[in-house]
């Protein structure tokens, strides 16, 4: 007999969101509970973040959050869950198309990247960086030039609507631009049979905005230390801006949504 698909998915960005790292705590114990409350209610919940797989197992554990998800999503874009001969595996075909997606997305924008790498180096104090894994990004001295060079990109974007990237502060990477933190969560609620109606998402930086949409997530919050233009598309979606921080704020989000008082 196969098994039900969850009731409901919860996906949260990791830094900023589920672990405030300037706090006390930087996790707080009662977003723990709350979720194991959800998950023997039939809810999964999902880690949507940035950093590689390896590295977001390391800060679970680092952050005393001993519950592991039921599903990650790395990278920005790459979907993976337990598996029964090694800790965790792709789910489905998704990271194979992704990417190999990125691996063309390099050879084919090669004079669009070089032209970046010009730009940012002689028009800019941000460092152009390219790795040995194909990674390709910049590391901004603030966010005021990396909005800069954002605008530039963007002109690029209007031409060839596959250039995308990730940007988290002042750091960007680029990626083809039909795999983010957005299309894989869109993806893994198709994987599992949940309607964009049953799933929750939420983050505090520009990586996230891709995933705090409609038509990815029925509901949208993000915590109280979320940059200001997050706040501000979560609020003109009339989603939920928690006035605390991170996990605590997740907390509110939660209540808010799930557990609604009735009205006198």
């Amino acid at each position: 007999m196969a098994k039900a698909p969850p009731s409901l998915l919860l996906c949260f960005d990791f830094d900023g969101t589920l672990v405030n790292h300037e706090g006390d705590p930087q996790f707080h114990p009662g977003l723990g509970d709350l979720l194991r409350e959800f998950r023997q209610r039939g809810a999964a919940w999902v880690v949507n973040t940035g950093r590689g797989l390896q590295q977001t197992l390391e800060g679970l554990a680092m952050h005393s959050i001993f519950m592991l998800p039921d599903y990650i999503i790395a990278q920005e874009c790459e979907i993976y869950r337990p598996g029964f001969f090694k800790p965790w595996k792709d789910y489905g075909s998704w990271n194979r198309k992704a990417r190999s997606a990125h691996q063309h997305f390099v050879e084919r924008h090669r004079p669009f990247l070089t032209a970046m790498q010009r730009h940012v180096t002689e028009n800019t104090s941000a460092e152009f960086l390219m790795g040995d894994l194909g990674e390709v990004g910049i590391v901004a001295k603030d966010e005021s030039d990396l909005d800069d060079i954002c605008q530039v990109i963007s002109t690029h974007h209007a031409m060839h609507h596959d250039i995308g990237y990730h940007r988290n502060g002042r750091y960007l990477r680029f990626a083809h631009a039909d795999y983010s933190k957005g299309t894989a969560l869109r993806e893994l609620g198709r994987l599992l049979s949940i309607p964009r109606e049953r799933i929750f998402a939420a983050g505090d930086n520009y990586n996230d905005l891709a995933m705090l949409d409609q038509r990815v997530a029925g509901y949208i919050a993000c915590p109280g230390n979320a940059l200001e233009p997050v706040k501000a598309r979560v609020r003109a979606i009339r989603g939920f801006v928690s006035e605390k921080p991170a996990s605590e704020g997740m907390i509110e989000a939660l209540e808010h949504f799930f557990r609604k008082k009735p009205s006198k």
